[in-house]
């Protein structure tokens, strides 16, 4: 089983339940947003010491949580999952995924970058045809889980291209498959 060093921040027990029959780690959950001090407290401690993923579920909860988790933690690494893989019975959460699907989302990690250089546009996203055409959120959400960065729209997405030090190698490879 595949160990994982970081400790993965997640939402609830369901969701440490799926990591641990997926890979070997150590989870700490926020139990949603309203989250306790002594949680924050448990969480700076593992971030200082080990780092941590920040691994919430793909709903509107879910990046509200890891919005407020990256805004206090920076260098976090960020997992994410595509919602598709996330859904069972109308419910959206990490615990629906498979195991297969949990371990590649944790292996595609991203770390935020310090640059403030951004190496994409709006222009870029119009030319691969990932905004202002008919399909582009389907093309977005297939290069954002070929990335593992998520899905997400237009201009979040863009984020997310110049935040996790993705290069346009990379994309363009991507974009090919």
């Amino acid at each position: 089983m595949k160990k994982i060093h970081e400790i993965i921040v997640v939402e609830g027990r369901d969701d440490t339940a799926a990591i641990r029959k997926s890979v070997e780690a150590v989870t700490i959950e926020t139990h949603g947003y309203g989250i306790r001090l002594s949680t924050w407290d448990v969480i700076d401690k593992a971030y200082e010491s080990k780092g941590i993923i920040i691994f919430t579920d793909p709903d509107t909860a879910g990046e509200q949580i890891r919005k407020r988790l990256a805004k206090r933690y920076p260098e976090a690494k960020h997992a994410f999952l595509d919602r598709n893989l996330a859904e069972k019975d109308g419910d959206i959460g990490i615990e629906n995924a498979s195991s297969e699907s949990i371990i590649e989302a944790l292996e595609k990690a991203h770390c935020l970058t310090a640059s403030t250089e951004a190496q994409f546009t709006r222009a870029d996203l119009f030319a691969w045809g990932l905004d202002g055409t008919p399909g582009a959120a389907k093309r977005r959400r297939e290069l954002g889980n070929k990335l593992g960065i998520g899905m997400a729209v237009s201009k979040t997405f863009l984020r997310r291209l110049n935040s996790f030090g993705i290069s346009r190698e990379e994309v363009e490879k991507a974009l090919k498959e």
